[in-house]
């Protein structure tokens, strides 16, 4: 793929996040070309379906954040790099919702993506529990569940962001060994 046609592609996926991650099925692909600045022949050049355009956008929504992960798994300090980890899923999360919730069936590129993110999330919870920062009791499936409860909450209903934060901050107390 031409350099052009690469920078096109990112910006149309960037676009279709934000149109989709926020409106849902209410949301265009015109709305995508034009925030993305591209032509609507464009976007269907790069993905000939709505349905193509939302799959790869969340894929791509779902490997920015393994990415993320992946750093935060290795980082230095893993009893820093968890709670920014899961305050950056809490915030995107009603996005990733709105996109998954667009699609029939979780196509096998998301689910490998969701299936490597949820091994890094474990790997960088199991640092942070090794240095003694959070309860040794939590697994991943119940800090994928607090991530879940609040992320759906905010899909269903946007709530101000000192109100999230103070959500946010009673489940880092709650996973706390403090």
């Amino acid at each position: 793929m031409r350099q052009d046609a690469r920078e096109n592609r990112e910006r149309i996926l960037v676009a279709a996040d934000q149109v989709f991650g926020t409106k849902g099925e209410s949301g265009s692909t015109e709305e995508v070309a034009r925030l993305a600045g591209v032509g609507i022949a464009t976007v269907f050049r790069h993905f000939p379906t709505k349905e193509a355009l939302i799959e790869a956008t969340l894929v791509r929504h779902l490997t920015d954040l393994l990415d993320r992960t992946r750093a935060a798994a290795a980082a230095p300090d893993p009893t820093a790099a968890l709670p920014a980890l899961i305050c950056e899923m809490i915030e995107r999360g009603a996005s990733k919702l709105t996109l998954a919730s667009m699609l029939d069936d979780a196509p096998p590129a998301v689910v490998a993506v969701a299936g490597e993110l949820k091994t890094a999330v474990d790997k960088a919870l199991r640092r942070a529990q090794a240095a003694g920062a959070v309860r040794p009791d939590v697994d991943v499936e119940a800090l994928y569940l607090l991530i879940r409860g609040l992320a759906q909450t905010t899909a269903a209903r946007p709530v101000p962001a000192q109100m999230l934060t103070r959500a946010i901050n009673v489940i880092l107390d709650g996973l706390s060994t403090r």
